[in-house]
């Protein structure tokens, strides 16, 4: 790498750093929760701010949506842990509770949600009330499972295994 490649490479990456700390700052000042320092590239919090906390470390790429839609609680809506990376274009949609622990990383693309509309038969489906449960994305559950591209996950994964599919199955152990 060039000299001039170099300085071009450090003034960007200075650009980004100052550019994450406004974010940072800005978001405080309309009531997120931020513990510590959270890496964030141009990201979309459009409402209930008060209602999301992000720990220490936190990453969140360009794209990255944090949605609260439920009532204001006691307990935050979204809940990120310490040292978890969320990547590019990922949306966080949550009516009741999405908690995701420490050290998760979360692939581009992804929708994570706790809610779905109610399916009585003879009503439009979005007539219909939300159906709502917590979801929760640990750093217990699941302790260095990947889960592959496009699966889905409905329920629980056991540690150190590899799930794939609609619904995510173990396809082997790590």
């Amino acid at each position: 790498m060039t000299i001039v490649a170099r300085a071009l490479a450090n003034v960007l990456r200075i650009r980004s750093g100052v550019a994450s700390r406004w974010r940072n700052a800005y978001f405080r000042a309309l009531g997120v929760e931020i513990d510590g320092y959270v890496w964030m590239r141009r990201i979309d919090i459009p409402r209930n701010f008060d209602q999301i906390s992000l720990a220490n470390g936190v990453a969140l790429d360009d794209g990255v949506t944090l949605l609260a839609v439920g009532k204001a609680t006691s307990t935050k809506t979204i809940t990120i842990g310490e040292n978890t990376y969320i990547n590019r274009f990922t949306m966080i949609d949550a009516a009741h509770h999405i908690s995701i622990g420490r050290g998760v990383g979360i692939g581009p693309n992804c929708y994570i949600t706790d809610h779905d509309h109610g399916m009585a038969p003879g009503a439009p489906v979005m007539t219909q009330p939300l159906v709502s449960r917590p979801t929760v994305i640990s750093d217990a559950i699941g302790r260095n499972t990947v889960v592959g591209a496009g699966s889905v996950v409905v329920h629980d994964l056991p540690a150190d295994s590899v799930a794939v599919g609609r619904p995510a199955r173990v396809a082997r152990k790590r």
